[in-house]
């Protein structure tokens, strides 16, 4: 196949950036321990199920119990709610997994149940019937030995019955030697004791949420563009209440793309990249004879950031928010206004330092490297 250099440079560019960010998919846990009978206590940890309402910050202390039939949970189990009469106390059920089918969906593992022609989200299908039968919440064995791995709805899924979003108790899978153990303590008619605690799965407990949002500049690449600024719009006072009140901890990043070293020279590489093809973005109109260019975008996104970090080390950091909006309804690409003096315009605006954010912006046209963007992109290869 061949390609003109406009298209070989651009496919390098969005080749490169594959590589820069691979992504690690990230297992949510909870901390299971046995707390009867006594020979069996340990501490054990549970992947947190992608459904339901685990209680992030609390804990459950509950009795076990394990299906004498349909431990697969395919189907409802018989009677009124019969796992809610077996204890005083709450109910944990323990439930087989991978029933019928097992496969991995987008670096997930999913089960499925079959009903005639139609196949289900197995996961969260017997949850749902174990929610029905009283449980408080459901352990799922693993059927292979594995590492842990989160429990999914994927979107091809039947939820025909909206059952998905009516689970309201937390499920968790657990490794298939943690689930022999605990059928053998039941097999045996001892009365196994679990305390579920999701407060170790918060990751700072300190009465704070730390977030951050993935964004761009770039007001030219349609829908996606356009539901993201409309979220920010939607999310800007919220979210400077709760950074205000000291409740929350937020940092914005921007994807940054790089220039592979034989395009650097190139007028491609050139027009869409800062510091000697460091720093990219696509060209927004995906045109790179007219309208703005991809460095255009990587200019702005640097100056966002930079506006974020400045601003928070005057403990202003929700000012971020005001820019960002001031800049999407005043320099807006669509009114030809996307640029450096309308940017000045915002932060003078807003009463920002402007001498201090252009020295966080550094040369753009320097041959060197750039700590915010730099960083930018060490944070896209660990996200």
């Amino acid at each position: 196949m061949r390609l003109c250099v406009a298209e070989a440079a651009a496919v390098t560019l969005f080749a490169a950036w594959l590589i820069l960010v691979d992504a690690r998919f990230v297992v949510e846990k909870s901390s299971i321990t046995v707390l009867s009978p006594h020979k069996m206590r340990t501490k054990r940890d549970g992947a947190i199920g992608n459904f339901g309402l685990p209680d992030y910050g609390g804990f459950i202390v509950g009795s076990v119990v394990y299906p004498a039939k349909g431990s697969h949970g395919c189907k409802v189990f018989d009677g009124d709610k019969p796992f809610k009469l077996q204890s005083y106390r709450p109910t944990i059920v323990l439930l087989d997994r991978g029933g019928i089918y097992l496969y991995i969906y987008q670096s997930i593992c999913v089960s499925i149940c079959f009903f005639g022609f139609v196949f289900v989200d197995f996961d969260s299908f017997i949850v749902w019937h174990a929610q029905l039968a009283g449980a408080a919440a459901v352990l799922v064995t693993d059927s292979i030995d594995e590492s842990l791995i989160t429990m999914d709805s994927p979107e091809e899924s039947s939820d025909a019955d909206g059952y998905i979003e009516k689970i309201m108790i937390p499920s968790a899978l657990i490794e298939k030697s943690f689930g022999d153990s605990l059928k053998e303590a039941l097999n045996n008619k001892d009365e196994v004791l679990l305390r579920i605690d999701w407060r170790e799965s918060v990751p700072h407990p300190d009465n704070r949420v730390e977030y951050e949002f993935w964004t761009n500049s770039n007001d030219e690449c349609g829908a996606r563009c356009d539901e993201q600024m409309n979220f920010v719009k939607n999310f800007k006072g919220h979210a400077q209440i709760l950074e205000r009140g000291g409740y929350t901890l937020f940092t914005p990043h921007y994807i940054t793309w790089f220039c592979p070293p034989p395009f650097i020279l190139s007028s491609q590489c050139k027009s869409q990249c800062i510091n000697h093809g460091r720093y990219c973005a696509p060209d927004p109109e995906k045109d790179f004879g007219e309208g703005y260019e991809g460095k255009d975008v990587v200019y702005e996104n640097l100056r966002q950031l930079c506006v974020h970090r400045v601003a928070n080390e005057s403990n202003r950091s929700w000012v971020w928010w005001d820019y960002v909006t001031d800049f999407h309804v005043r320099c807006s690409m669509k009114e030809k206004r996307y640029s450096k003096d309308c940017a000045e315009e915002v932060m003078k605006s807003l009463d920002l330092p402007m001498e201090k954010i252009k020295k966080c912006m550094g040369d753009p046209e320097a041959d060197v490297e750039n700590e915010v963007l730099k960083n930018e992109q060490q944070v896209q290869v660990t996200f």
